[in-house]
């Protein structure tokens, strides 16, 4: 039935995360529905305007702008039924951490790419995270227009950053990033080190600005609260690591990231499963985040499970996000325990909605 809360925030819906984050006794996962698709550079008038141009600066980037086009997606959760908290983030189409360090971004069909550069050792060993640089001054403008027009109405999250191989990638190319852990290891260590302290800058100068929401913290990607501090973590690059390389050269610095979160969680998706026994070994991610990705080319529910299952017999709570038809949410909830499970569901429709309700035990 249509919530009587505004944007569907029920309060009650903490027991439920908190159930989730404890992985608690559950009859069944937790669950979200939403309408929103993969590409928000198009969910907001002001970012799809952004397309008549090649390249994305500073100045273009309004927070206000977006505030209208925020506030109607999360209507969506006075319709929806769900276990969910809606609240918003900075764009999530721009690359912000690859802007703040110098990378120019280029406006793609659907998307925004930093471009990739060679820069010379000397050079990076300067990097630094600029408070006064455009890119930090907008994005930290973004975190406060949101927090004050959503005045306790809504969490606010961090916006989306690439992790630090993602961010290596970009400094020096995906494949000479990889190159250098071969060929330059101590420089490359000190690189990928030194990015993950920028990484944790940006997070906690932006917690510094946002408001808890309900006593807790909040990722507005995956419509996720926490009960304790959280970052989102992410290495996409990862996926040209061998294991070997991982856990010499990046598996310490998730760990030291993570550790200074105590809802660290990190996001996956389905090429990266060769390194999961290692992402598993940093104790200190307390959760993971799996996107269900068939429609690029990913292997389906059954490939995938053996892999969730193998997180949640880690003991970490799981979050799968993706689409589902009505036999690959069997699938799901026969495969899987609901303790610690969080299903985030892309639906087209209400019919979608009511269809997979009853299979998910709602």
């Amino acid at each position: 039935m249509p919530s009587t809360y505004p944007f569907g925030n029920d309060p009650a819906k903490v027991a439920r995360y908190r159930a989730f984050w404890s992985r608690g006794n559950a009859d069944r996962p937790l669950v979200g529905f939403s309408y929103k698709t993969w590409f928000p550079l198009q969910e907001f008038a002001a970012s799809a305007a952004w397309q008549d141009h090649a390249y994305l600066t500073p100045e273009m980037v309004e927070p206000e702008a977006f505030v209208e086009d925020q506030e109607r997606l999360l209507r969506e959760g006075e319709i929806i039924d769900d276990d969910i908290f809606r609240g918003a983030t900075p764009s999530q189409a721009v690359p912000w951490l690859d802007g703040m360090l110098g990378g120019k971004l280029r406006i793609l069909p659907g998307s925004i790419l930093g471009e990739e550069r060679c820069l010379p050792w000397d050079e990076l060993e300067r990097l630094r995270l600029d408070h006064d640089d455009p890119w930090f001054q907008t994005y930290m403008a973004f975190v406060d227009a949101l927090a004050r027009h959503a005045d306790g109405r809504y969490p606010v999250s961090h916006g989306t950053l690439h992790g630090p191989s993602d961010l290596a990638a970009s400094l020096r190319g995906h494949s000479q990033s990889v190159m250098d852990l071969l060929e330059e290891p101590e420089r490359a260590r000190c690189l990928l080190e030194r990015l993950s302290d920028i990484f944790r800058e940006i997070t906690v100068e932006a917690w510094r600005r946002i408001p808890l929401y309900h006593g807790g913290y909040y990722d507005g990607q995956y419509q996720l609260w926490a009960p304790g501090p959280i970052i989102r973590m992410q290495e996409d690059a990862s996926g040209l690591y061998s294991p070997r390389l991982y856990r010499e050269f990046l598996q310490p610095v998730d760990c030291e990231l993570a550790s200074h979160f105590e809802c660290a969680f990190i996001h996956l998706h389905s090429t990266s499963m060769f390194l999961l026994d290692a992402f598993l070994e940093i104790d200190e991610i307390r959760c993971f985040e799996v996107n269900y990705e068939l429609i690029s080319g990913g292997p389906p529910v059954a490939g995938m499970l053996p892999y969730w299952r193998r997180i949640q017999e880690a003991g970490r709570p799981l979050l799968i996000r993706g689409s589902f038809t009505s036999d690959e949410a069997r699938e799901l909830v026969d495969g899987l325990d609901p303790r610690g499970l969080y299903l985030y569901i892309m639906v087209e429709d209400q019919a979608e909605i009511e269809a997979l309700r009853p299979i998910l035990g709602m």
